[in-house]
């Protein structure tokens, strides 16, 4: 594997940084979110131009409609009991004076899915996977002067054809871009190093690039690189030739000495500038922020970041945010990665497909590492579970019906738009394709162990396992055709079926799912096999075996938060595998993950009756509460990194724990419940650096509001966290409390959306109350296009209401 140079392709379609905003600026690119019509249900003709409209409803995009449900046991457990079905959108829109003698492009980062597009009434194609970015070349059918008509037809018919909830509708943004005819292809930029250190590093650019016009053009490319002050500090500029209506490639190199390297504790990030001359005038360019840095994985010694051996802390996760389903704006993303980094996490599994494009960008901003997954089937389906997990007869519906025609594509595509991000270090293939007999058997599986299996023993009736090297070695061929700077991994749950086939030596780096205990067998018989888990559990065991074994450089837990579907029986509908729930608010595991991952000092205690405690067991029901009867018997469950932690009760210590004394890595006190304050501090080297307070709170009394800005910015982007605690006469947080709260926006803001994080809610999710979860509740608030003054009030009977002003800039 060679060391590499990556950049981050902010997303999708080569966006412009505020560099690019100059006078000299020639591609145009805006979102096209905004003034879509949308109709649920099927229409005859909603294609045509003269297609009447105007009783559909206004909606702008991302647009999740399945998030509007209504939850039903009627739909399947596996997408979160939410409905389907299929839906359209169009959209008018006229051409401005300064594009009309451009070539127009549309991109869409996702549609959920089989999604089809005309212009004008012209077809312009069809995409069945919902999590691929495509786009379309709409020149040649736009009127130049006068009214355009874009539709889309999404079709959710198939509602139970995930594992997990996948959104309906046009639930990512829309890009409309203009470019003069002489220009850069859409993902046409590849920028690779073939070496990268500390005190140099060598830089190769490879621009792609279309001729439209009528007549043959000779182009100058130029790329520069300029640090974050904005000075150059490497360029070059290459003469190439493009034949009319013909492609042609430009190849720039340049070294860079002393570069700032990209890393997960200091992601340096450097700006590309890319652009192209015909006859000294520029036709095109582009802006994208790069990263420098080298890694290897090794079969012995694990993973190396710039030559430093590190482990990877890793989470798996979902693109949904609960009461946002799929259409989740970037702050709020923000929000939960900046989560992911308190907790101590480095690196991220985008489960089990592309995921939004501005996540990539912020991981490159913020240093994480990732895998980027392509597929969680191949050419057969796996079980999708419709009366809960495990339940009844599952469904087979799911991406396999395209795999044959789309797989390679859909492969490609991902690599393209997401080749150049720093943060990325594998490519993934696939989850769990040899999960045994879903549908892939072997006849090992009469015999041995194997923690994950769908029924019992070898199915003979089932296709062979031999399949999955056949289709691998296909897979990874063309994941190499498009990028061989990084390793081609695939996430494997029946290791030991997969170890009778060839599926693990096609790769380049192998994923363990939940096989903690095939590590050192597998590691003695396949000593040049990199093994890494993939995905884990939270137990301390799992970790421990990444952090004592060498040659064991990562895990993946599953997962950072609570995700919509997979969910077990009614009126269950979401999976509550998270650290984090649905809005965001750590659970008790959190912190005790922390604990392990973190540097930065902490300490956390939750409680628990003793007698409902089960020995041996870690996993039980805490509270981060001290609202306990008289009398009772409290065991106190102790997180911390710290040397040693105390304990205290209404001021008088119950003891001074060394962290050696831990007993799987948790400090515990047994107390006599007594109302007040229960109070933990951490010690370092002898000195105070850490506490945290459990209080006895009275009953409700009050809403207290809490917002994470301190104003918005009127351009229908940013997010208002606003979290709401339930609190009692003196101030604080009544854990238990479930009280219904209400909100009223009035000024130019909307109200996204209310989580209180609960897995069998049933509440409408876009009505403006809903009930709190332990004590809290979160909203989602975004500024309109407008500014002025924005005044929130929430409300609950019989408790204090809480407005919070925010002006809108």
């Amino acid at each position: 594997m060679k060391n590499q140079l990556l950049l981050s392709l902010i997303g999708l379609l080569f966006v412009c940084l505020p560099d690019c905003l100059m006078a000299q600026q020639v591609r145009k690119e805006v979102l096209f979110n905004d003034s879509w019509k949308f109709y649920k249900g099927d229409v005859t003709s909603g294609e045509t131009p003269g297609f009447d409209d105007k009783n559909w409803r206004e909606v702008e995009l991302p647009h999740d409609w399945s998030i509007e449900g209504p939850f039903s046991p009627e739909w399947a457990s596996s997408t979160g009991y939410l409905p389907g079905g299929i839906g359209w959108y169009r959209k008018t829109f006229e051409l401005t004076s300064d594009v009309r003698s451009k070539n127009l492009f549309l991109y869409f980062d996702g549609v959920y899915k089989n999604s089809e597009v005309w212009i004008n009434g012209h077809y312009l194609g069809k995409r069945p996977n919902g999590y691929t970015s495509f786009y379309y070349e709409l020149t040649q059918h736009l009127n130049k002067k006068g009214k355009n008509i874009l539709a889309v037809k999404v079709d959710h018919t198939k509602f139970a054809d995930s594992r997990w909830y996948p959104g309906s509708g046009i639930y990512r943004n829309v890009y409309l871009m203009a470019v003069e005819p002489v220009h850069i292809k859409v993902w046409g930029v590849a920028f690779t190093t073939p070496e990268v250190s500390q005190s140099n590093a060598s830089a190769q650019v490879v621009v792609s690039l279309n001729n439209k016009s009528k007549k043959a053009a000779d182009i100058e490319v130029r790329a520069e690189l300029r640090d974050k002050q904005g000075k150059t500090i490497a360029d070059n500029r290459q003469k190439i030739q493009a034949k009319a209506g013909q492609e042609a490639e430009a190849r720039l190199a340049f070294q860079v000495k002393n570069p700032k390297l990209w890393s997960v504790d200091d992601p340096n990030l450097y700006e590309l500038h890319v652009a192209s001359y015909v006859n000294g005038k520029k036709t095109d360019n582009y802006v994208e922020k790069v990263g420098f840095r080298n890694f290897r994985f090794d079969a012995n010694k694990g993973f190396f970041l710039n030559d430093e051996n590190i482990k990877l802390k890793g989470v798996c996760f979902h693109h949904d945010a609960g009461a946002l389903g799929a259409a989740v704006p970037e702050e709020v993303w923000v929000r939960r990665l900046k989560a992911l980094k308190e907790l101590g996490c480095n690196a991220i599994r985008m489960s089990h497909y592309p995921h939004q494009d501005y996540i990539y960008k912020l991981c490159d901003e913020m240093g994480f590492l990732v895998q980027d997954e392509a597929f969680d089937e191949w050419e057969l389906g796996k079980n999708k579970w419709i009366e809960g997990w495990n339940v009844g007869k599952p469904g087979n519906d799911g991406y396999h019906e395209h795999f044959a025609e789309w797989a390679e594509r859909d492969l490609r595509d991902m690599i393209l738009r997401n080749r150049n991000h720093a943060s990325i270090i594998m490519w993934s293939i696939g989850n769990e394709i040899d999960y045994p007999n879903d549908p892939y058997s072997h006849e090992v599986l009469n015999t041995g162990r194997n923690p994950q299996i769908y029924g019992k023993g070898y199915q003979p009736n089932n296709p062979p396992a031999s399949r999955l090297g056949e289709i691998a070695k296909r897979l990874v061929a063309v994941a190499k055709e498009y990028d061989i700077t990084r390793p081609i991994t695939a996430a494997l749950a029946g290791v030991v079926m997969s170890n009778f086939t060839t599926y693990p030596d096609e790769l380049d780096v192998v994923g363990y799912n939940y096989q903690e205990y095939r590590y050192p067998e597998d590691h003695e018989k396949h000593p040049n096999r990199i093994i890494y888990g993939s995905e884990n559990g939270k137990g301390l065991d799992a970790w421990l075996a990444v952090d004592t074994l060498d040659y064991i450089s990562a895990q993946f837990l599953w997962t950072a938060f609570d995700f919509m579907g997979e969910a077990r029986s009614w009126p269950v509908r979401s999976s509550g595998a998270g650290l984090l729930d649905l809005a965001g608010f750590p659970k008790p595991d959190y912190f005790f993950r922390q604990s392990l991952w973190s540097d930065k000092p902490m300490v956390y205690i939750a409680t628990a009756k003793v007698q409902e405690q089960v020995e041996g067991q870690r996993y039980q029901p805490l509270t981060p509460a001290w609202n306990w009867a008289a009398g009772d018997k409290i065991k106190v469950s102790c997180y911390t990194n710290a040397d040693e932690a105390e304990l205290f009760l209404n001021g008088k210590s119950l003891g001074r724990k060394p962290y050696t004394q831990a007993k799987a890595r948790v400090l515990e006190w047994e107390v006599d419940y007594q109302s007040g304050e229960l109070l933990v501090k951490g010690y370092q080297n002898g000195k105070e650096v850490t506490q945290h307070v459990l209080k006895t709170t009275g009953s409700p009394y009050a809403l207290k509001a809490t917002v994470d800005k301190q104003s918005l910015k009127a351009d229908k982007k940013g997010v208002a966290h606003i979290v709401i605690d339930i609190v009692d006469s003196e101030g604080n947080a009544v854990y238990n409390a479930e009280n219904e709260i209400a909100v009223t926006v009035e000024g130019p803001a909307k109200l996204l959306g209310l989580e209180s994080g609960s897995l069998v809610s049933h509440e409408d999710y876009k009505a403006n109350k809903r009930k709190a979860l332990r004590g809290k509740l979160l909203a989602y608030l975004q500024a309109e296009q407008k500014k002025g003054e924005v005044k929130v009030t929430f409300q609950s009977p019989g408790l204090q209401p809480q407005t919070i002003v925010l002006p809108v800039q």
